[in-house]
């Protein structure tokens, strides 16, 4: 439980530190992703997510993500992979008139996997992406490649579990991302810092396959001059086969 414990504190500090900070812009929005796990053998097999995020108030649909990846088990906690993203951002100008510019990406990753104590579950994941935008207008040649690194931390903590192995039944989700820009910052925000996000859900595992959660999201996105405070209410689904 006194682990538990520290948990729970360091996601509160995780939110309070953004939150503390005088947001220039406060947005609140709602995403929806599916998280998808394929083992075919004993080191290869792939992964897919696809998410879809809304715009300020869920006005409307901002972006529609799909990212595919080739995955390699180093072993059993430890696993690279190589991907490819496809990101539609769509937009409304101060006139009203709808806007579309879209991304693509190409990513590698390491992931390591590891318990806490006996049944709390922790993984950390870096990844490099090479981002390729495109132009934000037909008339427009505003398209650019840039390179960012991210690295995420998630802890999966049962509620009421007193086995070793945690196949069913309800979960607290802790996690939070670190993005920098570390190529071509100055097409993206001017800045080495990019975005942080941090998580907290409440959730249920149905089977060993798959979960379900529900959480609030705290998105620090930095910009050029000033920054938003993006306040997210996101539905996932977890599977593994």
């Amino acid at each position: 439980m006194h682990l538990k414990k520290q948990l729970a504190l360091a996601a509160i500090l995780l939110f309070v530190v953004p939150a503390t900070l005088r947001a220039q812009d406060n947005q609140f929005s709602a995403w929806g992703a599916l998280f998808h796990t394929q083992k075919l053998s004993t080191h290869w097999g792939y992964s897919f997510d696809g998410q879809l995020r809304s715009h300020d108030e869920i006005s409307y649909l901002k972006h529609i993500l799909l990212r595919p990846s080739v995955n390699y088990y180093f072993a059993k906690n430890k696993v690279g992979a190589l991907g490819y993203a496809y990101i539609a951002t769509y937009g409304r100008t101060p006139a009203g008139d709808q806007t579309f510019r879209p991304e693509h990406r190409t990513w590698e990753q390491f992931i390591y996997s590891h318990k806490i104590g006996k049944d709390v579950a922790m993984q950390h994941r870096f990844r490099l992406e090479q981002r390729y935008l495109g132009n934000t207008a037909a008339t427009k040649n505003d398209h650019y490649f840039a390179q960012r690194m991210r690295y995420f931390a998630r802890a999966v903590v049962p509620i009421g579990n007193d086995s070793v192995v945690f196949n069913k039944g309800p979960f607290v989700a802790l996690q939070n991302e670190v993005f920098v820009n570390v190529h071509n910052k100055q097409k993206v925000n001017k800045h080495f810092f990019d975005q942080n996000r941090a998580y907290v859900a409440i959730g249920y595992r149905i089977n060993k396959m798959i979960d379900v959660e529900t959480g609030y999201l705290n998105q620090y996105i930095k910009q050029a001059e000033t920054y938003t405070l993006n306040h997210v209410a996101q539905l996932a689904f977890y599977t593994r086969f």
